[in-house]
Order: structure tokens, then sequence, then C-alpha cells
């Protein structure tokens, strides 16, 4: 009898964990609750809840909700899993003290870090808090500190995934901030320091929770959302697809899905690569075209497509093997590298390293972006930030010049002496210090303006300068371009540079760590 009756107390205590007005709550802000998300989100029944009771030690909550209690804290974590592959988890409850993290709620998420690191699985955070705890002062200060000190000792030991399914203001924000990706919902999700009301009253201005914010403010203007959808259901389809693509930790290989043949790309050739590329060399064209013909079919999953569309990064795979992305978009600003797209190139090849995601860039880019505004705003300090990334990274390399590649912008994207294992050419590149315009204009100033008719002069001297200085068959005497290649064959040259590489093993340099120009 004791032990009937100790199992309905325990079965009362779960039963109390969600009540049906902390349900209801939520569901009136049209969210779903901290318990609906994680169902949706892992295999069915494979979830394993932690520290279910653990409760604040605040004596202010206490006195002020007297008799009510908030067991675990208005946090749930613990373990399950994503397609049969196991994953740490974490998902906060706004309906319980508005989601507020306080010492317990931090010490709850700090140690299911410590787990995920320890066993080498990825760690998901779903966020949806209205920040630090008041009434635990620095208590939930120390608490957000603690955790932070976790992500950063697991970066690069395993994917860290930041959801943020509600609010996340003041130093909360750099929770997510410091995770891998960040996933965002449209209408309920929001990032910022410091909130509309404090920014009225300090600055006079106002604005949104969504203009200040939002979902779409952070997915094309400040880079910091990767992904973005329109309902929470979609989110969790995107967290499984990304994973799908990552390996459990550093020290895996990225799945594979080699034999599939319903979803590999199986033709050798692709004559469509033929017809892509404009006979005009200044015409624009959409990147995306070429990543379709090149990869596995359907397999492109683009990152941060919303930010700096100038370039494009994301995971897809080739003949089966997961590989990172790195391509200029021509049809943007002629696909040139800037201070925002430089960011989002370094960040992302920065990941793919940490987990041994092999690299392949397809390039056609005039260079870095010049202006005034560009070098007042750390051009030459971002694009360092490319340089060291490739330079840095140990994983497999291969770059595919397609038309353009031209002074800093080659360097970074394409030079063997950066320590590219392969540089393939197709015969429409061209590689030089800067564009045949103003490289005549700067060898043949005197000429140009004592010359009878400058205009022919002019175009006579960009004609020669094409064929001395651009033809891509100089780079390859020199052996700074390993093949040149038909374009139609660029998928079947890729899988077997890849093939050959695959096992490549990086050099180690004695050191506590590198500087790179932040």
């Amino acid at each position: 009898m004791a032990l009937e009756k100790e199992i309905e107390k325990l079965n009362k205590k779960l039963k109390d964990l969600e009540k049906p007005e902390f349900i209801e709550k939520q569901h009136q802000k049209g969210k779903l609750t901290a318990r609906e998300r994680i169902s949706l989100l892992l295999d069915p029944g494979s979830f394993v809840e932690l520290d279910p009771f653990v409760e604040s030690r605040s004596e202010y909550l206490k006195l002020k909700y007297k008799e009510e209690k908030f067991p675990g804290d208005a946090v749930i974590t613990g373990f399950g899993k994503i397609n049969g592959r196991q994953v740490f988890v974490f998902s906060q409850d706004f309906s319980k003290i508005g989601g507020t993290l306080g010492e317990m709620h931090g010490e709850k998420i700090a140690k299911v870090y410590q787990f995920a690191r320890k066993n080498g699985c990825p760690i998901i955070g779903i966020y949806d808090s209205g920040g630090a705890r008041i009434q635990e002062g620095i208590f939930s200060l120390q608490a957000y500190a603690k955790i932070f000190r976790e992500q950063v000792l697991s970066s690069g030991v395993i994917p860290q995934i930041a959801l943020m399914l509600g609010p996340s203001a003041g130093g909360a924000c750099y929770a997510p901030g410091l995770s891998d990706f960040i996933f965002m919902v449209e209408g309920i999700s929001f990032m910022f320091i410091t909130g509309p009301d404090v920014i009225k009253k300090v600055l006079g201005e106002e604005i949104s929770f969504e203009d200040l914010g939002g979902a779409k403010v952070h997915f094309q203007k400040s880079g910091c959302a990767h992904f973005i959808f329109k309902a929470e259901e979609a989110c969790f389809s995107g967290v499984k697809k990304l994973l799908s693509y990552l390996p459990q930790n550093n020290l895996e290989n990225p799945p594979t899905k080699i034999g599939m043949l319903a979803e590999i790309f199986e033709k050798e050739e692709s004559l469509r690569l033929l017809e892509i590329l404009p006979k005009e060399e200044e015409k624009g064209y959409d990147m995306r075209e070429v990543i379709k013909e090149i990869f596995d079919r359907g397999s492109f999953f683009e990152v941060q497509e919303g930010f700096a569309q100038n370039a494009i990064v994301g995971f897809a795979r080739l003949a089966g093997y997961v590989v990172g992305v790195v391509a200029n978009q021509p049809k943007i600003l002629a696909g040139v590298l800037d201070i925002d797209s430089s960011d989002k190139i370094s960040r992302f090849v920065r990941f793919c390293d940490c987990f041994n995601i092999p690299i392949i860039n397809l390039v056609d880019t005039p260079g870095y972006l010049p202006g005034k505004e560009q070098e007042s705003g750390g051009i030459i300090r971002h694009g360092a930030k490319v340089l060291y990334a490739f330079a840095e990274a140990t994983v497999p390399k291969i770059s595919v010049i397609l038309r353009k590649a031209f002074g800093g912008a080659y360097i970074a994207l394409a030079s063997r002496n950066l320590g590219y294992d392969y540089v393939i050419a197709w015969p429409t590149a061209q590689i030089s210090v800067m564009g045949p315009e103003q490289a005549v204009k700067v060898l043949y100033k005197k000429e140009i303006a004592q010359a009878k008719n400058p205009d022919e002069f002019e175009k006579e001297k960009i004609k020669e300068f094409k064929e001395i200085y651009l033809d891509v068959f100089n780079g390859a005497k020199e052996g700074h371009v390993d093949m040149i290649i038909n374009p139609k064959d660029t998928r079947k040259i890729l899988i077997k540079c890849l093939e050959s590489i695959f096992q490549k093993r990086g050099e180690k340099v004695p050191r506590k760590h590198g500087n790179i120009p932040l």
C-alpha cells in the first residue's frame, strides 16, 4: 500500500508539471507549449526529462506566489532522438514566471549542456523567455554566465542549435548568439538588447517589437538568424533537415547517403551548365542554377538565404557525401565580397572546418567591394576574416572558378597557396589583380590621355590585356590551376577529386589558438 501511495503522489506531481491554465496561456499567444514543442521536435516516445521537480530557491518568489508552485523552474530539460540520433534539449516555458531565467533554471540548462558535450551529441535550445529573473538579482546574471561558458566550451565540439520561439531580451540574446545556428518564426520570435519601451524613453524613438528584433529583421538585415519559418511545425522540420547534414560531434564525419539512388543525381554530365553562363561577360546569372546542376538533386540546404545575398552558403550532397558550398552570386552586386558577405562566408567556413565537412567554392567575383562606406565600415578587417577562415581550415577544400576571380577575392576563394587542395577552372575563367577596364586605366593612363582616339585606344588595350593576362591557361602553365575542364563534366570531376582527398589529415601547429580579425 505504501508503494501505491507514493506512486500516486508521483503521478500527481507529474500531472502538475503542466496545468491546463498554463497550456491555455501559451495557446492564446498563438504559441505551442514547451512540452508540445519537444514532442513535435523529437522522435515519438524518445524524450526523457531531467530535473522536472527542481524549483527556485528565491524567498521573494515563495512569498509572492505563496502556495502556487512552479516545478521545473520554467524550463524543461532532457534528451531524446531525432531520426534515431541522440540529442539533448531544453525548452523554456513562458507560461511560468514568463520563462525568466533564475539560478536553478540556469543550473538545469548548464547541466544538460555538460551531458551533451561529454557524450558528443548536438544540443537544441528552445528559447521563449522574458530574460533574466529580476527577483533573483545577481544569481540570475551568474546563471547566464555559467551557461555562456558551457556554450563556449562546447563550441566546435558539438553542434549548438537555437530555436527562437518567443522573446529573448537583454543579456539573454547572447545565449542564442553563441550558438551555431539560429531558427526564428515570423510573428512570435524576437531578439533585442533593449526593448521598445526603453528606446522610447531614452532616445524618444517609436519602434515596434517586429521592427526592432523580429524574425525578418534578423534574417535579412542583422544576419543573426540563419533560418526563418512561418510556423513552429515548419521550424522543427527545418531543424531535422539541418541535423541530417551534421555529424554528432567534431570526432565524427557527417552522415552519408551512398547508394540512395532515388535521392542522388546520377548523371555524369550536365549539358545545361553550358547554357547558364551568359555570353556577355558583364551579365549576371543565378548561381543557384549552377548549384542545382552540380550537386545531388534537391540536396542543397541554404544557410542565411536572406542576408548578404551577394554570397551563397549552405550544405549539399555530392554523390551522397555532405559538403559545404560557398558561392558568389553574380546577379547580386556582381557577386562582390563586402562586409556582410565576408562575415557570412567566414563564419560558415569555420563551422564546416569544426565538423569535418569538406568545402567546395564556386567562384565568380570581381573582388572586394570598394567605396568610402565599405572602407570606413572595416572591409579590411571583415575581408581578412575570409582569408583567415580558409587558410585555417584543414578539411578538404576544392575551388571551381567559373568566370571572374580578381584581386584579393581570388586569393581568398581560389588560391592554391592559401591551402586549397584542388583549383579547377572552366575555360571561361579569368584570373587577374583587377578587371581589365580598371587595369588598362592604371597601366595606360598617360597613353590614353595622349591618344588621338582615346576610346579606341582604350578598347584595343582592354582586348590585348584580356588575351595576355586573363587567359586561364597562363595560370595552368604555372601550376596555379590544377585542371581546366569542360563545364558539363564539373560534377563528375568534383566527385573524383573529393574522393581522392576525403581522408585528408590537417597539419597541427603547436599554439594555443590563432587570433582571427574579429
